[in-house]
């Protein structure tokens, strides 16, 4: 069991800190210190006893990621809440579906978001503030809360006649196995589950990013990561929480161009990002750099490749602000040509691998440590880890997990919960090998895995790893018709135009891709055919394709 409680982490984190700047608003300029952030959480204290929520009820909370949506998080952990975090990304079904699933009691919304939801269609909700300025939005019964809400100041001033001081950052003990997050996945058929996450689950999370000094008192992150899916919640936010370091919030991923603005303005040290941020990157600057006759050319030379990887090593954390220590890569597999480019000119990136139900991490390494193709070593402190495989260092075998990090359940769905935990362990579903080290490779999904007519297993995102390299080609799916493989492939038109490509070109480009292709895969991973899609593939709020759909 850990020794360490999360809401005790983040007690002593906010007195330490008390004079540090902890959350900003990157577009409204709106900042708040680590005690400015305390004291707004004991407001928020004082609002939750008299609404009459007790530990253990939930408080849904919807909207952009800004300083209050961190701070009400944080405020309902803190008092023994369970918070519910709903992806802003939502359609409006399903976010209604989520908070009437968790009997949440009250919401904290992005004022735009109440708008599309009517009271009759959440019974159980008895108030909603605004993560505006925390009004009393809309109440269901009567206007105690708006009117109390109203003259919290007096409230507080009642509650802390002598002022609110560090001494008074104190909050009350809450058991390591009690749930304090309910974490709805995205899902990709029907409605998601909700993951019920205690206190030990997160709390080991955050205490292996603090033993890993990934982040330090004063550390800069700039957070665009959604904050209500648990990758980024957990190393945007809950960790630099408990380092004392100053988290500026973009809210979602903007436009390159503000995306990189931010960066020179912030100047991070720590980035975490899913892989299209670095892959667009290479994509469309580096590699067509490289692909130059004169560039070739150079590189064969020694001593002057070094000097040009060197220079663009510089160039590009220069354009991520020159202050980066470490860009840690998850949610999705890394393209590998992506990756093998950064390593060989020493980027200091590594890939991570995790999971909601793991709140969320399972592996990591740091960068200078990670080893190419992997998803780092599995937190041996916290988990055990095996490879259900006859040689786990060879043939791929589905990822086990079990320990401090995997959640309890899946929130009154217990059949859904017997179907992944059996005697402690979690069946991740993920199919993966591991070094001896411990080292985890991820090779594909057991529920996307083909078995061809030979009897060989073929893990479909390895192929598209390979077909999404080549020219043209945006992202594609690998899929079973009529006993043979079949590639959809969705191309980039926008380079087509940058490049003079006329569109009735692409096909041929395509079956010259597809040529290529098979020359790369396994004898048994050769692709019969490709299909082209004129629009991106349907997506979850994750960004993760939903294959479903193509499974024709």
């Amino acid at each position: 069991m850990l020794d360490v409680n999360l809401i005790k982490i983040y007690e002593r984190s906010f007195r330490d800190n008390r004079e540090r700047p902890a959350l900003t608003d990157y577009f409204k300029k709106e900042s708040f210190t680590y005690f400015e952030m305390a004291r707004e959480i004991a407001r928020i204290h004082l609002l939750l006893e008299r609404a009459g929520i007790k530990q253990g009820d939930k408080i849904a909370l919807l909207g952009r990621a800004n300083p209050r949506w961190c701070v009400t998080y944080l405020a309902a952990m803190s008092y023994g809440a369970v918070i519910v975090p709903i992806l802003q990304d939502f359609n409006g079904g399903d976010i209604v579906h989520i908070i009437n699933h968790s009997e949440s009691r009250l919401m904290m919304v992005g004022d735009n978001f109440w708008d599309v939801i009517e009271p009759e269609q959440v019974e159980r909700i008895e108030a909603v503030f605004s993560l505006t300025d925390f009004h009393c939005i809309w109440e269901r019964d009567g206007h105690s809360l708006t009117k109390f809400q109203k003259e919290i100041g007096r409230h507080f001033d009642e509650r802390y006649p002598d002022g609110f001081s560090a001494d008074d950052i104190a909050y009350p003990d809450i058991p390591g196995d009690r749930v304090i997050l309910l974490n709805y996945t995205s899902g990709t058929t029907g409605f998601s589950k909700g993951v019920m996450l205690t206190v030990n689950n997160l709390a080991a999370n955050v205490q292996f990013a603090i033993d890993e000094k990934i982040y330090l008192p004063g550390s800069r992150i700039l957070s665009f990561l959604p904050l209500a899916h648990a990758y980024g919640c957990a190393f945007d936010f809950l960790s630099p929480m408990a380092e004392g370091a100053h988290v500026t919030l973009l809210g979602k991923i903007p436009a390159a161009k503000i995306l990189m603005e931010a960066m020179a303005a912030v100047k991070p040290h720590v980035i975490c990002c899913v892989p299209l941020v670095l892959e667009k990157i290479y994509r469309k600057q580096i590699a067509p750099m490289l692909e130059t006759g004169r560039m070739q050319l150079a590189l064969k030379l020694p001593l002057v490749d070094k000097a040009i990887y060197s220079s663009i090593r510089k160039r590009l954390l220069d354009a991520f602000g020159g202050q980066v220590r470490e860009f840690i890569v998850g949610g999705a597999p890394i393209n590998p040509e992506t990756e093998s480019f950064l390593m060989q000119i020493k980027f200091p990136v590594t890939v991570g691998y995790g999971m909601t139900e793991m709140g969320p991490l399972v592996s990591y390494t740091w960068w200078t440590g990670f080893k190419s193709g992997s998803v780092g070593r599995y937190l041996k402190d916290y988990l055990e880890v095996r490879v259900d495989s006859p040689d786990p260092s060879t043939i791929a075998g589905e990822i086990l997990v079990r320990g401090e990090n995997v959640m309890k359940g899946y929130y009154k769905n217990e059949a859904a919960t017997r179907e992944v935990l059996h005697d402690g362990w979690f069946h991740t579903g993920d199919m993966g090998t591991m070094d001896p080290d411990g080292t985890l490779y991820i090779r594909g999904r057991s529920k996307t895995m083909i078995l061809s007519a030979s009897g060989q297993n073929i893990y479909p995102e390895q192929i598209e790893a390979k077909l999404n390299n080549l020219h043209l080609v945006m992202e594609s799916l690998i899929v079973e018709r009529g006993g043979r493989l079949t590639a959809l492939v969705c191309p980039d038109y926008e380079t087509a135009r940058a490049e003079g490509v006329a569109p009735e070109a692409i096909p041929e480009i395509m079956e010259r891709n597809l040529a290529e292709l098979n020359t790369l895969v396994a004898p048994y991973e050769r692709v019969a055919g490709v299909v082209i899609y004129p629009t991106e593939f349907e997506k979850t709020p994750k960004k993760s394709i939903r294959r479903y759909l193509y499974q024709l």
